[in-house]
């Protein structure tokens, strides 16, 4: 049986009241008495369940999620999934608040860091950009001890206390694997498109994606990453052009989740006669339906619902002092062909 507070009272010889004290640091306790309550809690060996505690005291947990705003599909299911949670929040005892800021804009992502801040949150969420501005912001946070989860894309180099996101550099290999098993030793140009080089996920992800492609299918050369920033018609745009000027691209691999310019995209070019082998991240209604028409091969995917629950998982523990379980908060990499969608 697990010892208890009043185990700890009787061992040490002292009331509740003071065992209540010294387990939570307050005043009015001799230094005696305090080493007698401390020698009983380790020799009972005694944990205390900060989370009931809590429950008891009805402690809140304010947290901020900083959310880039565009018309990106997977982001979409980014915040439903932390309005989801805050619903859930008189239950698991959160309130949060969320902060919108144009994507890929690191002063902007920077300055919302610091005012989210201001008011003094249990913790912070935030969907990082790998920039120094940001990074300066993630340390003044951590430094005042506001514990600061990165959101699906890392912030390398920083004081943030957790990445809550898949491990994108083995994405890139991943999808370099299977583009290269579908194109069966065909020589030929891969095009890349990605939202921003300026976000550390799709860095990864093309660096793993470039590592294997050199070192096991040589025959395939890679052209310089198209960046079409979560902008279904600039996409559109620079995948066409691209096609058109390459007759000689038989594969694409799209970094990112912003799917509807790239889907536009292919479905010119199959007009036209042109198919490509394509690899792109994240299940959405748009790359579902590119999944059954052909349009898309291999879509990986990461759960968004998974994520947000990790990070505020995360944030509680750090509130609390308490270690992170990490087998409990990896994420995996979900493979989805037309063949086994959910």
């Amino acid at each position: 049986m697990r010892p208890t507070v009043h185990d700890i009272a009787a061992e040490a010889g002292v009331s509740l009241a003071t065992v209540d004290r010294v387990m939570n640091a307050r005043p009015g306790v001799r230094e005696k008495t305090k080493a007698k309550v401390e020698q009983a809690i380790e020799k009972l060996g005694y944990v205390r369940d900060v989370a009931a505690a809590n429950l008891a005291k009805g402690r809140t947990y304010p947290f901020t999620f900083i959310l880039p705003c565009n018309e990106n599909a997977f982001m979409g299911e980014l915040r439903d999934a932390v309005l989801q949670a805050n619903e859930r929040g008189r239950i698991e005892r959160t309130q949060i608040t969320i902060v919108d800021v144009p994507a890929f804009d690191a002063e902007a992502l920077a300055e919302a860091l610091v005012a989210a801040g201001e008011s003094n949150p249990a913790g912070i969420a935030v969907v990082a950009i790998q920039a120094d501005p940001v990074r300066a912001a993630v340390r003044k946070l951590t430094d005042r001890g506001i514990p600061v989860v990165t959101l699906v894309s890392d912030l390398e180099d920083s004081t943030r206390d957790h990445y809550a996101g898949v491990d994108n550099p083995a994405a890139g290999r991943t999808a370099a694997t299977l583009l290269g098993r579908f194109l069966s030793r065909q020589k030929g140009t891969i095009g890349v498109l990605a939202g921003s080089l300026s976000v550390r996920d799709h860095q990864n992800r093309f660096s793993g994606f470039s590592e294997i492609m050199a070192a096991h299918f040589p025959e395939l050369s890679i052209l310089p990453p198209m960046e079409g920033r979560d902008d279904s018609a600039l996409a559109r745009k620079l995948v066409f052009e691209a096609i058109e000027a390459h007759p000689d691209m038989i594969g694409l691999y799209s970094l990112g989740a912003g799917n509807r310019g790239l889907i536009a995209a292919l479905e010119e070019a199959r007009a036209k006669g042109r198919e490509l082998v394509t690899i792109a991240h994240e299940l959405s209604a748009h790359s579902r339906e590119a999944l059954e028409t052909g349009l898309f091969d291999v879509v990986l995917n990461q759960d968004a619902g998974h994520e947000v629950r990790s990070a505020i998982r995360v944030l509680k523990a750090k509130a609390d002092g308490l270690e992170v379980i990490a087998a409990q908060e990896r994420i995996r990499i979900d493979i989805f062909i037309k063949d086994n969608l959910p």
